[in-house]
């Protein structure tokens, strides 16, 4: 058992792996030159001396904060709005139509309205990824309420199990499987809300540093700050799978 964890935790991380000793190689023999693509190594050198210096674990704990404040809210909102839609007719009549339109509105075309309601504040980048993330928690939730088997909620109630019950021993772990889609679809969104909100809006942050690195033209800076958005994508996406396996298996017990 233990091993089977392990090789989950390791097994995704094979090919980044290989992506990253090819990359050291071609770059060893000049095929890949510096002014276009630094070395592994000295991106490693330079993600150690920001982390000497402070700099680099501040920023990436402000992004951090950022991303799981946004998450947070725009996954509960998204889920009580799923929830509800799904589960009450009046509710989806009156509301699923106008999320649907809202929802095919990119999130990101607000930022100039972002920017005018929030200035360049943390509610910014906050909202930005709050709105991001939502949206595909919401329409997972909602479809996954809708695709639970009525014969089932039917059978609950006939057997005297009140709303609340229904909820927690039928709707919920059958609707289940969709909401954690919903959760690493709105994951990787999550990420791509904030590197834009950060480079175009920010004075701290992962994405800040990398645009103040564009400035000076420092090359092993800007990779760094996106291999750095890669492994937080890759890290929240594997520790999403595990919550998946694990969730799903208490669902059908």
């Amino acid at each position: 058992m233990k091993r089977k964890k392990w090789d989950n935790l390791i097994i995704p991380f094979i090919v980044p792996l290989v992506v990253l000793i090819l990359w050291q190689y071609f770059s060893s023999i000049g095929v890949i030159s510096d002014r276009i693509l630094p070395s592994p190594t000295d991106v490693i050198n330079k993600g150690i001396k920001l982390t000497q210096t402070g700099e680099l674990p501040a920023n990436i704990l402000i992004s951090l904060r950022r991303a799981v404040i946004g998450f947070i809210l725009g996954g509960s909102i998204g889920f009580i709005l799923g929830m509800v839609n799904g589960m009450f007719q009046l509710f989806d009549r009156v509301f699923d139509t106008s999320i649907q339109m809202l929802r095919t509105i990119p999130h990101l075309s607000l930022i100039p309205l972002v920017i005018l309601w929030f200035g360049i504040d943390e509610a910014a980048k906050i909202f930005l990824v709050t709105i991001g993330v939502l949206f595909p928690i919401y329409i997972n939730t909602y479809h996954g309420v809708k695709q639970v088997d009525p014969e089932l909620i039917e059978m609950g109630k006939a057997y005297g199990l009140n709303r609340w019950k229904l909820f927690t021993e039928i709707v919920f772990p059958g609707a289940l499987s969709s909401i954690l889609v919903g959760v690493r679809y709105a994951l990787g969104i999550m990420w791509t809300s904030l590197i834009v909100a950060e480079t175009i809006s920010a004075d701290s942050g992962i994405g800040y540093m990398a645009t103040n690195a564009r400035e000076f033209m420092q090359m092993d800076t800007i990779v760094l700050c996106i291999v750095i958005y890669a492994l937080l994508g890759k890290f929240s996406d594997v520790i999403a799978r595990m919550l998946e396996n694990r969730w799903q298996k208490w669902s059908i017990r």
